[in-house]
C-alpha cells in the first residue's frame, strides 16, 4: 500500500521546499522512499505477469534546476517508470504518487521523427483497429481518450481533408488515469494500478505491431 504518512510527508516537502528542512528530514524521507519503492517493485510483479519489462526506474526526487524558473530543489512527488523488454515491445507505463494530483499513465511522449511518420502513415491508411481499441467500453473507463500534443493543421504531406486528421496530425499518444489521495491510499490501490496497466496492453500491442513492420506489414527487426 500507499500509506498517508507518504502522503503527508509529500506534503510537508512541497511546503517546505528547501535544502535545510530536507536535511532535518532526510531519515524520514528515506523511510518513505523506501515504503514507495517497496510498492513499485510489487507493481513490476504483477506487470511481468503479464508483459515482459526490461526494467523498473524510480526518478530522483531531486530536481534540475539549472535552466528552470523554480529553483525548489526538490519535486514533491515519487515516480517511477516501467520499461517493456526487446526493441519488439513498444511502449512504456508510469506512475507518480503526488498529493492531489497522482496519476498513471503509458503510451508514445516523445516519438522519433521516423516512428512518428510510421504511425501517421498507418493512420492515413486505416484506423479502424486503433479506433476500436480506444472505444472499448474498458479503455474508455479508465482512460477516457487518447491524450498528447498535436499540430494545428495537417502535417506535411498528408491531405488536410482527411476524415482521420485528427488522429493524424497527434504528436504523442498517451494515455492518462488521475487518482484522489483516497483511491491512491486504500488497500486496493495495487489492484487498480494493475488492473489500468493490462487495459493498455491491446493498444501497446497494436502500435508494437505498427512500429515493427513496415507499410505491408513486414517485419523490419532483424
Amino acid at each position: 500500500m500507499i500509506s498517508i504518512s507518504t502522503l503527508d510527508f509529500l506534503k510537508q516537502l512541497k511546503r517546505n521546499n528547501n535544502r535545510e528542512w530536507f536535511a532535518e528530514h532526510k531519515a524520514e524521507f528515506q523511510i518513505e522512499q523506501q515504503k514507495v519503492k517497496d510498492f513499485y517493485n510489487a507493481i513490476e510483479e504483477q506487470l511481468k505477469a503479464h508483459d515482459d519489462i526490461d526494467k523498473f526506474k524510480l526518478f530522483r526526487i531531486y530536481r534540475d534546476v539549472r535552466f528552470s524558473k523554480d529553483k525548489t530543489p526538490y519535486k514533491p512527488h515519487f515516480a517511477g517508470s516501467f520499461s517493456r523488454a526487446t526493441n519488439r515491445l513498444r511502449g512504456g507505463y508510469y506512475l507518480r504518487i503526488r498529493p492531489g494530483e497522482s496519476f498513471l499513465a503509458g503510451g508514445f511522449w516523445e516519438p522519433n521523427k521516423e516512428d512518428l511518420l510510421r504511425i501517421r502513415k498507418e493512420f492515413e491508411m486505416d484506423t479502424s483497429e486503433i479506433r476500436s481499441i480506444i472505444a472499448n467500453e474498458n479503455f474508455v473507463e479508465c482512460f477516457g481518450e487518447l491524450q498528447g500534443n498535436a499540430l494545428k493543421t495537417a502535417p506535411r504531406g498528408f491531405d488536410k481533408e482527411h476524415p482521420d486528421m485528427d488522429l493524424i496530425k497527434m504528436k504523442q499518444f498517451i494515455v492518462v488515469q488521475n487518482f484522489t489521495d483516497q483511491e491512491v491510499t486504500a488497500p486496493n490501490f495495487i489492484d487498480e494500478v494493475g488492473k489500468s496497466y493490462q487495459t493498455m496492453r491491446p493498444y501497446f500491442d497494436y502500435m508494437s505491431e505498427i512500429l515493427t513492420t513496415d507499410l505491408n506489414g513486414e517485419s523490419i527487426i532483424g
